[in-house]
Formats: structure tokens, sequence, C-alpha cells
């Protein structure tokens, strides 16, 4: 019996869902050219419909399945890609062109398993994301922190935007349940792959970018990147280990040990101030700010061992 046409989209994502519903109740469906009974390897059409079509004899039962799964009568289905919404919840952006996304999505993997040739990876989004990450952390370091040298500078962007760091982004979104991989990448647990994730969150990355412009993309990195740009920032100040140095000046003349506690905070959540202060026996020798606890301590204690060093070795002891 000819083929008929029961579900038509532009997204490849959504053909497959549909696809998936009718395979799940036994219905059997491909994808179809322009002309539903002439079966060709290309699916896409030249207006970029994709079109689902099943046995004639099916038709009126995969209508059916199809129109019970959308929403209050309209042309979305419940079940379709409701992931996409939870993960744009998620990054704080709500793309106008959700194609852009799903390609951001779209591994190789997939990518190579479709016989039409119309549904592409994220590969090139991937170079683009890198670049828009890159200039992105820099410009947050370059206001947020100038007092840092450019060494320190280069050591905050690189433990930033390493691949291990990205991939804990993307694990904190969830981007790894909203991956389109093939169903050998599947297998093998692409989901959680660091380098998938990784790879993956640059090409959201650039979705965003081109999908907002440069103002956008600024705006979700500055939110996801506060705290790590912080936590490199306190760490860049290690190599000058102030904390170690001042509780060796203490032992050295038999004072207690230092303390440090937290004397308030300040600011929105992804933007927090800490003020730390360092505490020995009782006194307080040392106060800083920071937006990492990490850093404000450091400083802290840096400030401590200027005033003993301005005290002198008898106020020390």
């Amino acid at each position: 019996m000819a083929p008929v046409v029961v579900f038509t989209t532009t997204s490849d994502i959504e053909a497959s869902v549909v696809m998936a519903l009718l395979d799940s109740r036994g219905i059997e469906s491909f994808r179809v050219s322009g002309n539903p009974q002439a079966i060709w390897p290309m699916a896409v059409n030249a207006l970029g419909d994709i079109k689902v079509a099943v046995a004639g004899n099916m038709a009126d039962d995969a209508r059916h399945l199809i129109e019970s799964h959308r929403e209050d009568g309209g042309t979305r289905l419940v079940r379709l890609r409701d992931e996409f919404e939870e993960l744009q919840d998620r990054i704080g952006y709500r793309f106008k062109d959700r194609g852009l996304l799903e390609h951001a999505l779209t591994h190789r993997s997939r990518a190579a398993e479709d016989a039409s040739g119309g549904v592409r990876d994220n590969e090139s989004l991937e170079f683009l994301g890198d670049a828009v990450l890159g200039l992105v952390t820099a410009d947050m370091l370059f206001r947020q922190y100038p007092e840092y040298d450019e060494g320190q500078k280069s050591k905050i962007k690189a433990s930033v935007v390493s691949a291990p760091a990205l991939a804990r982004r993307a694990e904190e979104v969830g981007l790894g349940d909203h991956l389109l991989l093939g169903r050998g990448e599947e297998k093998t647990g692409g989901r959680f792959k660091q380098a998938l994730l990784a790879d993956g969150y640059e090409a959201l990355i650039a979705a965003v970018y081109l999908d907002g412009g440069l103002p956008a993309a600024a705006a979700f990195l500055e939110r996801s990147l506060s705290d790590a740009i912080a936590e490199g920032a306190g760490q860049a100040v290690v190599g000058e280990d102030y904390k170690s140095a001042l509780q060796e000046r203490l032992q050295a003349f038999g004072r207690p040990l230092p303390e440090y506690r937290v004397a308030g905070q300040s600011g929105p959540d992804h933007r927090k101030m800490f003020a730390i202060e360092v505490v020995v026996g009782g006194e307080v020798l040392g106060r800083a700010t920071g937006k990492a606890k990490k850093e404000a301590e450091q400083e802290a204690a840096r400030e401590a061992l200027a005033r003993l060093d301005r005290e002198g070795p008898d106020r020390a002891g």
C-alpha cells in the first residue's frame, strides 16, 4: 500500500521523536522526499521540511497517536524535546531560533547516521564557541582583576577554559541529557564523556552568540563562569602563599595559629563578595575582601604579614 505522510516538520530531532513514538506502538515509519509515494534517501525537501510517512493502512492510527501527544490541540507535541525547554531554563537564555540549539547539540555520530545529508554536526560551532569563550573570559578578567598581572590572568583563564572545566559547566546544566548522538556513541556512554560535554558546551556558547549576539553570549558566560573565575583568581595567588608564610612567622614567635573567619558578604549570588578576617589570639591582624574566600584569605594574610613587619619583631612575638 502506498505510503502516507502523517507528520511534517523542519526539525530533525522532532521527526526522530515522532518516529520513535510511532515505533513504540508498532507503527513502522520512515522519512520521505516531497513525493510520499517515492522513498528516497533524501528526506528533506527544498523548503527544509522533513516528512514522516507510514504505510497507508496505518495512517489513521498514526495520526491519532500523534494528535494524542499534541499540546492543547496546537502544533507542538507535548513530549517533543521538552528537554530543550528545561535546558533553556537552566542556561537562562531563550532561543529565537531553536534550530541553532539543535545544531549545537548534534554530535558528528548523529549526523553520520543521517542518509539525507541534511543534518549538520556541531564541530564548526565548537570552533566559534571557543573563540567567543576566550574573548569573554579575557574581558571579564580585564575588568574584574585589573591588579593581576598578565601571568596571573593567563593562569586563571587556562583553568576556566580547560576541557575538564567546561565539562563541569556542561554537567551543571545537564547538557549530556540533551546531546543528539548516534547509536554507537549512545551505547558507549557518550552522554557522560568529558570531551563530548566540553565540545557541546563550546557549541552551545556559539549558538547563543549567533542567536542573540555578543551581549547575550557574554551574559550567559558571566552567569556560568563567575564562580570558576573567582576560584581561579584565588588559586592564582597561591604561588605567593601568604597564609603559609603567616603561619610560619607566628609559629616562629610562639604565637597561636591564625584563624580565618567570614566577617560579611555582599552582592548577588553570581557575583558575591566575601569579607575575611584573619584572627590571631583573638586579635584581628588582617582583613580583606574578595570574589572567592581563598582569594580573600590570602589577601588578609598578606595584610597581617605587612602589619607584623611594621610593628617589628617585638610586637610579632
